[in-house]
């Protein structure tokens, strides 16, 4: 009876691991179909002169002029109708924006400067869903990002994270830990490629042991990706502000 009770609890236990590792799996799953959720456009014109797509809540807007009309092409949707060009313009309202909005729009505006002349990008519609697919990524990553800073801007105190600060395309995190007898701040470069390199930073510490090199030793050890900002103000928390040094 007791050998039937141990392997009873040995099963139990193994059900238990296999239930918390399939928890784990359907999180990660569900980070992944977050992540990868790229369809970030919306038409509001199509008509046979243009088409206009507005992308994160109607604070981008992407014009695509098309070419003559070919024959027989009653819907403009011809794949080899030329386009004569393509503007995007910021209709974000700055002066009412917060600061995550700003960075948001910031870096997405640094992504379509930095690919040169769309219009050879996109010379026909042919080309169109790739384009949109690719600012849309661009889109996403940032709009996630925006979320990130929100999120810690809210929260920050359950890091020991005094403030954030943006300046430009810089991210200011101040850390404060009475605890861990240390204040320092934080100072990461972002990119339009955000979450997928890591990021430039630079490290002013003002009270306390903790400086560049433990706080890069933790930076190094958080993989780019999903949520990477907030992993590392989680890390910094977790790593050197928790416990007394």
């Amino acid at each position: 009876l007791c050998r039937e009770l141990s392997d009873l609890e040995t099963q139990n236990e193994q059900m238990l691991a296999q239930m918390n590792q399939l928890k784990e799996k359907e999180k990660s799953c569900q980070e992944l179909l977050e992540r990868y959720n790229f369809t970030e456009w919306e038409i509001t014109e199509w008509s046979e002169q243009q088409a206009v797509f507005n992308f994160l809540y109607d604070s981008v807007e992407l014009t695509v002029v098309f070419g003559p009309p070919i024959d027989g092409d009653v819907f403009s949707e011809d794949p080899s109708r030329k386009i004569v060009s393509l503007n995007f313009e910021c209709l974000l309202d700055e002066e009412k924006a917060p600061p995550s909005s700003r960075l948001v729009q910031r870096l997405i505006f640094q992504f379509i400067e930095s690919q040169g002349c769309w219009q050879e990008k996109c010379p026909t519609l042919y080309y169109l869903p790739q384009v949109l697919h690719d600012i849309s990524l661009v889109v996403s990553r940032c709009k996630i990002l925006g979320e990130e800073i929100e999120f810690l801007e809210r929260w920050g105190g359950k890091f020991n994270l005094l403030k954030t600060d943006i300046n430009d395309t810089k991210v200011k995190l101040l850390f404060s830990a009475s605890t861990a007898f240390a204040k320092f701040e934080l100072t990461l470069s972002l990119s339009a490629n955000y979450p997928s390199a890591s990021l430039p930073f630079t490290i002013q510490k003002q009270i306390g042991n903790i400086g560049e090199e433990e706080i890069s030793a933790v930076l190094s050890s958080v993989p780019i990706g999903y949520h990477y900002l907030r992993r590392i103000v989680s890390l910094i928390h977790q790593n050197l502000l928790q416990v007394p040094r």
